[in-house]
């Protein structure tokens, strides 16, 4: 029996239009069981998914994409849309290697009018497509879907603002769920609330509208002073003022899973000039118990049981984010000026059980890493020491606010980058490929990249020691399993640590983070094959143990460094340089090993170690192949 028969019917996204209302409610049903069934395979962003598929179908009934625009906020809703513009029958590689992405993509479907993965980016862009359409002379429409966890972002209310300004036709449809991954935060999110208590407004509004304009002789005057009164107390009175204020019509709150009640709202907006918001109030989750009553939780997540909703959990040692949240909590209780910040994600950062132990120390800022860490600055230049928990990918959205705001001042904030290097399914819009070359060549910053779980911790602890900036980058997932200790290891910053050292090698192998383990597993590799190594944990991308890499080249033909960074402007770079300005690169060969100068795409993280020539296997051929060149010259 098949149990998608609409699905299975639809050709191109226009087929929907003929469907009955009671076939539409059918294939939402279907939707919602194919996105479950797929991602408690495959993992992915379930809950969001599920709240926005009757947003999508209508859509899908009013508009007509691709020549009308749609531009999701994040993406990581769109299952629905990519289900129905022509992706059905690759849905089940959703995420995997060489299958369907997570996220909207150009390169994937001309109806991803725009690539998406990081928040707050919607609004911009389409109004980016407006100015476009209006100088081409074109009249299709333009729409953005944006969370309200995502209106907290500053680059939202930026585009809101010249939106208004300029009074092009777009249309915002904001998908107010009252959550984003962990509940929203902030001022915006408290409007948003008052709003969806008040929607007596808008019928209020129209009552009045229609007695004053039944009035004989007067109405229209009467109707043309109320609307000026209404303008003077707009803000305090009328919920969608602040959007009115900006240049907006607003319409809402409206049930975003009424499909009937939308296609009609999306019709009358159609018909409407300048910029329209239109705020919708879905949950997230629904349609699937577990995820309605745990929408945090199924925001994000790997594979599960469908029929309880459990996830598949493997025994092993704990993530570098448990390691991290556990040794900042130790280090508050005797530090007592540290505080945490993280930009909406507590739970995924570590900081939710700081949270929970020190309320008065934590701060969760919503969507807004450039806020987040001139608040730390600010903090810091007033005494405190901040921890800034940020993903690394996130954190190059505040690339300015750490040069200009902390490391010009020298002001001690510690930021722990988590999910650095290749985080897997999530792919290019979330791999963490940059951070050591955004940081090295910032002035007064020291990274630390620690080798494993414990060396993370005593990192820490020294990084909130010192008075001046830095960062600790560490990856997505669980640890190796090493013992943790039970007092904090004094480290000397700068200094790297010999692992070992082979008699007569002429092979030095100089290693960061994570790949530390892997050019160890290569090295035996090599030694299986008679060629000696020896082999450094760098700790610090910067300040570079020079005395190290000099005591290392000095004595062996080819240095290699490993890191899982982008290669431009990495650690392998630092060490390059330094090779050329000391007159070591005149006898010392240098091979640097790391991410190649492209975005790397989704697959989980042994799939692309292995594509980037990571794996301890490929590590060693590497290493093989370039003493065979040496070979060939000879």
């Amino acid at each position: 029996m098949n149990a998608y028969p609409l699905l299975d019917s639809i050709e191109k996204p226009d087929d929907i239009k003929r469907y009955s209302l009671s076939e539409l409610e059918e294939l939402a049903r279907e939707l919602r069981n194919l996105i479950i069934d797929t991602v408690s395979q495959n993992g992915g962003h379930l809950a969001p998914s599920l709240g926005t598929v009757e947003l999508t179908l209508a859509l899908y009934r009013v508009f007509c994409f691709p020549q009308d625009k749609l531009i999701w906020d994040v993406g990581h809703q769109a299952y629905s849309h990519k289900i129905l513009t022509g992706r059905r029958a690759r849905f089940h590689t959703l995420r995997q290697k060489g299958g369907i992405t997570g996220f909207p993509n150009r390169s994937e479907s001309e109806y991803d009018a725009f690539g998406v993965g990081h928040a707050s980016t919607s609004i911009s862009a389409a109004l980016g497509m407006a100015i476009s359409r209006d100088l081409c002379g074109r009249t299709n429409e333009v729409i953005a879907v944006i969370g309200d966890g995502a209106l907290t972002g500053g680059e939202a209310f930026e585009a809101l603002n010249q939106a208004g300004d300029l009074g092009k036709k777009i249309i915002v449809i904001l998908n107010d769920n009252e959550m984003s991954i962990d509940r929203n935060v902030g001022g915006m999110s408290e409007y948003l609330s008052r709003i969806r208590m008040a929607p007596q407004y808008n019928r209020a509004k129209k009552d009045v509208g229609s007695l004053l304009m039944s009035i004989p002789h007067i109405g229209d005057k009467a109707f043309r002073t109320a609307r000026i009164v209404k303008d003077s107390v707009r803000s305090a009175l009328i919920p969608g003022g602040i959007f009115e204020e900006l240049g907006f019509h607003y319409i809402g709150p409206v049930d975003g899973h009424n499909i009937a009640l939308m296609q009609d709202i999306f019709c009358r907006a159609k018909e409407m000039d300048g910029p329209i918001l239109i705020h919708i109030h879905t949950k997230k989750g629904k349609g699937y118990l577990p995820a309605e009553k745990m929408p945090g939780k199924f925001h994000g997540i790997g594979c599960f049981d469908r029929k309880t909703g459990v996830c598949e959990k493997k025994a092993g040692a704990p993530t570098y984010t448990a390691v991290f949240s556990d040794a900042l909590i130790r280090l508050a209780a005797n530090h007592t000026n540290i505080t945490a910040i993280t930009a909406a994600m507590p739970t995924g950062t570590g900081l939710k059980a700081f949270g929970e132990r020190y309320p008065d120390r934590f701060f969760d800022v919503g969507i807004a890493e450039e806020h987040a860490v001139t608040l730390a600055a600010g903090m810091a230049a007033d005494g405190c020491h901040p921890v800034v928990a940020l993903y690394s990918t996130f954190a190059q959205r505040a690339y300015d606010q750490i040069l200009h705001d902390v490391c010009l001042q020298n002001l001690p904030v510690t930021f722990c980058l988590d999910r650095a290097g290749l985080v897997g399914a999530d792919g290019p819009t979330h791999h963490g490929a940059f951070d050591l070359s955004y940081l090295r060549h910032m002035p007064n910053m020291t990274i630390f990249v620690p080798k494993d779980e414990a060396e993370l911790c005593d990192m820490l602890s020294e990084s909130v020691s010192m008075n001046s900036p830095s960062a600790i980058r560490y990856p997505r997932g669980a640890g190796t399993g090493v013992p943790l200790h039970n007092e904090f290891v004094p480290l000397s910053v700068g200094k790297a640590e010999l692992i070992r050292s082979k008699e007569n090698d002429s092979i030095a192998i100089l290693a960061v983070g994570p790949m530390v383990g892997q050019a160890e597993k290569a090295a035996r590799l090599l030694d299986m094959e008679g060629i000696p190594s020896s082999l450094v944990n760098m700790r610090f991308v910067k300040p570079l143990d020079y005395d190290m890499i000099r005591q290392m080249a000095e004595k062996r033909k080819l240095l290699v460094t490993i890191e899982e960074n982008a290669l431009a402007g990495g650690f392998g770079s630092a060490v390059s340089e330094y090779l050329v300005d000391s007159g070591l690169a005149v006898h010392t060969d240098l091979l640097r090993l790391g991410l190649p100068d492209r975005f790397i795409e989704q697959g989980t993280p042994q799939e692309l170690r292995k594509l980037c020539g990571l794996q301890p296997e490929d590590i060693a051929e590497s290493i093989k192949e370039r003493l065979k060149s040496w070979q060939n010259r000879d």
